[in-house]
């Protein structure tokens, strides 16, 4: 199906303008500011038979790209698989997605890794990447990563599922200095994490409120190995991406004055990070709880300024589905991770509405810079001749999250109870209306990312 977009409020690449947008195989054939859009007969009769959206008063935005989820396929299923949480995804606008290598088994081979993208070829509803898993002793396996249609390589520079822990110094150097691509860390020291344990587990026994997560999983952790993470990438010249800034401290360590395409050293943070902090442990509990810890007000405050300014180049999700049994569990025995990739960009939307960064800078965060730093083919912008991956938000209409509105197979949210300014009416990828209005094209089933390097 074709299809013809009239009447749009389209935000893209630091403007927004009035246009339509025509959709043809998949890509887009054409953008028509509204200033131009005058048409002779015989255009007008190119597109009779082109699907007509009407989206006067709706706003067009390029999908969300979003470099860092936990889909839990293959064998966590029971908490989420990549056709539910990918379900979830296009719900949300994002069209694009990057899926971490702690499965089980953890993707430390090339075969491994190729079984994911075979079960999300089977499965997912929006397009898809996978990281190369590191550990101790696979280097072999990682450096055989193609980087032409694999994200990225992912280092867990702190505690990880499985054997996943690399905090070995010669395999760290040799992954630093020969990696074939782009290096995604999760950077917290593992001993100042023990240490802190230790400490509140003689102090509350197996009673510790979830308000001591930022504590253990402390500030100190974070700037101590993502400040080892940034020596090494600048003595080796490696392209280093640091996942889930949590800590004003590390925003010192990027750079704001180079151009995205340019940087070597990148940061991303995840949207939970910019809309909570330490207060809110009170009435989320272990819904809250995430790894590295969301922190305190000032945090928080500095982490959306970085956004702002530049010091981060990407915000995400790192959407880790649980069961409800298990965050109901005891603070200590309850796993880390929550959800969100339903709502990273209507949320984000809410920082626009409350004025603290433009529209233009959250379609940046979530869609161009993405785009840019991983190098992504012909996706994150409305051009003509990319991909059709593109969402109406109705900015008029307002809703409340609940948890029995999420797709999720886990049907639960930190964000329950948030109040969203806007709404989301259409989701193409690739040029198929895969979500429209809380019906799915169900039957769709979308591509693998490519990458220009």
């Amino acid at each position: 199906m074709n299809y013809l977009i009239k009447n749009a409020t389209l935000v893209n690449e630091g403007k927004s303008f009035l246009a339509s947008v025509v959709i043809s195989e998949g890509f887009i054939e054409k953008i028509i500011p509204l200033d131009s859009q005058q048409t002779t007969d015989n255009e007008q009769q190119t597109y009779d038979n082109y699907e007509v959206i009407d989206a006067e008063g709706l706003l067009l935005l390029p999908g969300a790209i979003d470099d860092q989820v936990h889909f839990r396929d293959p064998g966590l299923t029971h908490k989420g698989d990549i056709a539910s949480e990918s379900r979830a995804a296009i719900a949300g606008g994002v069209t694009s997605f990057m899926d971490m290598p702690n499965t089980v088994p953890n993707t430390l081979t090339q075969q491994l890794l190729q079984d994911k993208y075979d079960i999300a070829a089977n499965k997912s509803m929006a397009n898809y990447s996978f990281y190369m898993g590191a550990s101790n002793d696979n280097i072999d396996e990682v450096l055989k990563t193609n980087p032409k249609d694999v994200c990225g390589i992912k280092v867990f520079m702190g505690s990880s599922t499985g054997n996943m822990l690399v905090n070995n110094s010669a395999t760290l150097q040799r992954l630093f200095q020969e990696a074939p691509c782009l290096i995604a860390t999760h950077c917290e020291d593992e001993a100042i994490i023990r240490h802190n344990m230790e400490l509140f587990k003689e102090k509350y026994g197996d009673d510790a409120p979830s308000s001591v997560h930022p504590l253990i999983r402390s500030a100190e952790a974070c700037y101590k190995t993502s400040s080892q993470a940034a020596e090494l990438a600048a003595k080796y010249g490696t392209q280093l991406h640091i996942l889930h800034l949590s800590t004003a401290k590390e925003v010192q360590l990027f750079s704001n004055n180079i151009p995205l395409k340019d940087k070597k050293i990148t940061a991303e943070t995840c949207l939970h990070y910019l809309l909570f902090d330490d207060r809110d442990y009170q009435s989320k509990g272990n819904f809250l709880k995430c790894n590295p810890a969301v922190k305190t007000e000032n945090d928080k405050l500095a982490l959306i300024q970085a956004c702002v300014d530049n010091h981060i180049d990407i915000l995400a999700t790192d959407h880790a589905p649980h069961t409800l049994e298990e965050k109901n569990k005891p603070y200590f025995s309850a796993p880390s991770g929550g959800t969100s990739v339903q709502h990273l960009l209507l949320g984000a939307l809410e920082l626009a509405k409350k004025g603290v960064m433009t529209i233009e800078k959250v379609v940046e965060l979530l869609s161009h810079n993405p785009a840019i730093l991983f190098r992504i083919n012909k996706r994150g912008f409305i051009r003509e001749g990319y991909y059709a991956d593109l969402v109406l938000i109705n900015p008029n209409k307002e809703q409340v999250i609940s948890n029995d509105d999420v797709y999720y197979k886990c049907c639960w949210t930190a964000y329950s109870g948030m109040k969203l300014s806007n709404t989301l009416t259409h989701t193409f990828v690739n040029g198929e209306l895969v979500y429209h209005n809380g019906i799915f094209k169900e039957d769709y089933r979308a591509k693998r990312l490519t990458f220009n390097r």
